[in-house]
């Protein structure tokens, strides 16, 4: 039930003082939800200046009013309202905020969250230590994420400081852990530690300072950060499609990859592959990379001759890994990808680091397939998104623009396995 008799809250609720109200809610809201201290109001019209009037008790003639707030309270105590300034705007709605005890209480949060982590370590055999103050300095300033609230920031970090405590403590044995089995008996979950987790990134941030290196920013950095505490991470689950690598060496892993070309056989490698793989090919070998899959498994089916590696799409960590591994032993590369602006971003990223030549990826390249798909009745794909500049041909985004039609590569399917089919 309304505190407010109804004819006098509708009296409070018309326009002449919608702008008193709001002015001093903001005041209430700023100042602790005080009665105090004044509001001015200025350019009032006529009905602004007679509800005031009446309100206040005194005529207005002017185009501006001060209203004191204390006598604003007091005057709607003794008036049929019956109640002070701060319970009148409540029943007005909307409930009033105290601003003022929310950033103090936002403030005392975080403060309880940087002083449970101070008592953690103090409290954790890595007390004593100098890395764990400059761990905790900058995870200080670097502050909690957007949207982790304070209580799952103390927990993080008292995880954290757990998994620091196995990894860096004075009982740790030396030996192998899983980051699974680690994130398992540190969390209660073999996710826990999962690579772009803000639990796995304060953990790596204290083993790089252990260590005394430099914070990676790539997925393989980060795994070889864990590699320094004896963390092995997953390096099965990944892999990068390959067909016909013919490395050199007498080894059963470079004996396997020759077979399998032999044999026009694709093959998925992992990380843990490359780790052990001695990938030396011929100096100038030419590979060719390709973004689909169906372009691998096309390249198989014809018995095509030329090394390919495929990007699957926006290209892992192992698609780099390999690359890298193939342009250290003098490799060359030529890249094929889709026509659309993801397409173009992923062919910049490749050609710019390896050097790649284009492989039919010009403007020619892209009007004839489009204009030979319309020909063969194919359906077009409309080009989305924001385009993007080709790093190789000035002329292949506006010519995309233009024509506005997105070409997959299994429209260059036949072309590109003839280029593959080619000795030389």
């Amino acid at each position: 039930m309304s505190g407010l008799p109804p004819a006098t809250r509708d009296w409070l609720t018309g326009p002449g003082l919608t702008r008193l109200w709001e002015g001093i809610r903001k005041r209430l809201e700023s100042n602790g939800v005080q009665a105090t201290g004044s509001l001015r109001l200025a350019a009032l019209n006529t009905q602004e200046r007679n509800d005031l009037s009446l309100l206040l008790g005194k005529p207005l003639t002017g185009a501006a009013v001060t209203v004191r707030l204390d006598v604003l309270d007091a005057r709607l105590r003794a008036s049929a309202a019956g109640l002070g300034l701060r319970d009148t705007l409540e029943e007005l709605g909307p409930p009033l905020t105290d601003r003022r005890a929310v950033r103090a209480d936002a403030t005392a949060r975080r403060e309880q969250v940087w002083s449970s982590l101070a008592s953690s370590l103090d409290a954790s055999p890595l007390a004593g230590k100098e890395w764990p103050r400059r761990w905790y300095d900058l995870l200080r300033r670097a502050g909690v994420p957007r949207g982790v609230t304070p209580d799952a920031a103390i927990w993080t970090l008292q995880q954290a400081v757990q998994v620091l405590t196995v990894l860096l403590g004075p009982e740790r044995s030396g030996n192998a852990l899983g980051r699974g089995e680690l994130a398992a008996m540190t969390t209660g979950s073999a996710h826990g530690l999962d690579d772009g987790t803000w639990l796995a990134r304060l953990v790596q941030r204290g083993v790089a300072l252990a260590h005394g290196t430099e914070f990676p920013d790539d997925a393989a950095g980060r795994r070889a950060l864990w590699r320094l505490v004896s963390v092995t991470p997953d390096e099965v689950s990944s892999t990068v499609l390959t067909y016909g690598l013919r490395p050199v060496g007498e080894g059963w892993r470079e004996c396997a990859l020759r077979e399998r070309a032999k044999h026009h056989a694709e093959t998925h490698l992992t990380p843990r592959d490359l780790h052990s793989l001695r990938l030396r090919l011929p100096a100038g070998t030419l590979i060719h990379i390709c973004e689909n899959p169906r372009v691998v498994e096309a390249a198989a089916d014809a018995a095509c001759v030329r090394p390919l590696v495929c990007t699957s799409g926006s290209a892992a960590t192992v698609v780099f890994t390999l690359l890298d591994a193939l342009a250290a032993t003098g490799c060359r590369f030529a890249y094929h990808g889709d026509f659309d602006w993801p397409g173009i971003v992923l062919a910049n990223r490749v050609i710019r680091r390896y050097d790649a030549v284009p492989w039919r990826m010009g403007t020619a390249d892209y009007e004839h397939l489009a204009a030979r798909s319309q020909a063969e009745g194919i359906p077009q794909l409309a080009l989305d998104g924001q385009p993007v500049s080709a790093d190789w041909d000035p002329d292949l985004a506006p010519a995309m623009t233009a024509l506005g039609v997105a070409l997959h590569e299994e429209a260059t399917l036949d072309l590109l396995v003839d280029d593959l089919s080619r000795q030389t």
